[in-house]
C-alpha cells in the first residue's frame, strides 16, 4: 500500500493513466451508492445522533478500509488517482461489495487487467443441471486456479479420483501430476501436460499476489518435478480444444476432445467437456455408467 494511500492529508499521486471523465463520474457515483447503503451499525460502530447523510461517512470509509481520508475523499470524488488493487480490495470488502460489484470497481478505476478472486464462489444451481443434462459426456466445472466446483456422473465415471480426494486436492492441474499411474487416469498425460501449465499460468498472470494461486504452484512445485520442469519454462497460451485420452481398467481406452466454455454467471469459472471421439469410446462411458461399482474401482493398488 503506497504513502499516498495510507496517510491522511498528502495529496494522492496522479494516474499515469487516465480513466475518462465519463468513468470517473460514474465510479464517484458508485462509490457514494455502496457507501451510503451501509449504516454504522452494520460495520459495528455507533450510530450517533446527528447524520446529514444517509450510511457511513467518507472518513469512516477510509478508517475502516486502512487508507488515507484524503485518498479515498479524492477517490469517490472521481478525481484521476492512482488505486492499487490492494487499496482497491480493501475498500471493496469495507463496502461489502459482491463479485459483480467487486469487478465493476476494478473496471470503473481503470484497473482493468486485475481479476476479483472468485475461486472460492458458490456456482448457480442451474450449473448442476446443465452438467447433468450432458451425460453421457463428461463434463466439470473448474474455476480458474483449477479448483473442480461441479461434475456430472459421466466424469465422474472416467475420473473417480474427484470423488476420493479431499477438497483442498479437488483440483484438476493437482490431480493430473499428483496421482500415482495405477490411479491416473490421463492416459496421455505427457502429450497434454505442456498445454495445461502454459494455461494454467495464462491465467496464474493475473492472479500474481493471490496467496491461494501462489499455494497451490509452490505445492506443485515440490512434489512434481514434471510440473516444476514445465512452470520452469515460462510457457503461455490460451486453453483451447485438445485430445484427452482416459483409461480404466475394466472399461479401457476413452478417447475424448475438450470444450472450455466460460460460466458468465460465476467469473473466473468454465465448464469443459469431453466428447468422446469415437462410438468405442462413447459405449465405453456407457458401460462405465451402467457399472457404477467397476468405474468406483479404478485404481491398481
Amino acid at each position: 500500500m503506497s504513502t499516498a494511500e495510507t496517510t491522511t492529508g498528502r495529496a494522492p499521486a496522479r494516474a499515469g493513466r487516465g480513466a475518462g471523465p465519463r468513468r470517473r463520474r460514474e465510479l464517484a457515483a458508485f462509490l457514494r451508492s455502496r457507501r451510503e447503503r451501509i449504516t454504522p451499525e452494520d460495520v459495528g460502530m455507533a450510530p450517533g445522533l446527528r447524520r446529514r447523510t444517509p450510511g457511513l461517512r467518507r472518513e469512516e470509509v477510509a478508517q475502516l478500509a486502512g487508507v488515507g481520508v484524503t485518498w479515498y475523499t479524492w477517490l469517490e470524488q472521481g478525481r484521476p488517482i492512482n488505486a492499487s488493487t490492494q487499496v482497491l480490495d480493501a475498500v471493496a470488502r469495507t463496502l461489502r461489495l459482491d463479485g459483480a460489484e467487486h469487478e465493476h470497481l476494478y473496471r470503473l478505476a481503470d484497473v482493468p487487467d486485475a481479476t476479483v478472486d472468485e475461486e472460492a464462489g458458490a456456482l448457480p444451481e442451474d450449473v448442476q443441471a446443465v452438467l447433468d443434462a450432458l451425460v453421457p459426456v463428461p463434463a466439470s466445472v473448474a474455476n480458474g486456479r483449477s479448483d473442480i466446483l461441479a461434475w456430472n456422473a459421466a466424469y465422474a465415471a472416467i475420473f473417480p479420483a474427484v470423488e476420493n480426494v479431499r477438497q483442498c486436492e479437488r483440483n484438476s492441474m493437482w490431480m493430473a501430476f499428483t496421482l500415482p499411474p495405477c490411479c491416473n487416469p490421463v492416459a496421455n498425460l505427457a502429450e497434454t501436460a505442456p498445454g495445461l501449465v502454459a494455461a494454467f499460468r495464462h491465467r496464474y498472470s493475473r492472479h500474481l499476489d493471490e496467496p491461494g494461486w501462489k499455494d497451490i504452484v509452490r505445492r506443485l512445485q515440490a512434489v512434481s518435478p514434471e510440473f516444476a520442469r514445465l512452470w520452469a519454462s515460462h510457457d503461455v497460451a490460451l486453453a483451447g480444444s485438445s485430445t484427452k485420452v482416459f483409461r480404466h481398467h475394466a472399461a479401457g481406452e476413452i478417447r475424448t476432445r475438450t470444450l472450455h466454455l466460460d460460466v458468465s454467471a460465476s467469473p473466473g469459472a468454465r465448464l469443459v467437456a469431453y466428447t468422446p471421439t469415437d462410438e468405442e469410446s462413447r459405449e465405453r462411458i456407457g458401460w462405465l455408467l451402467a457399472h457404477p461399482e467397476a468405474a468406483a474401482a479404478d485404481h491398481r493398488h
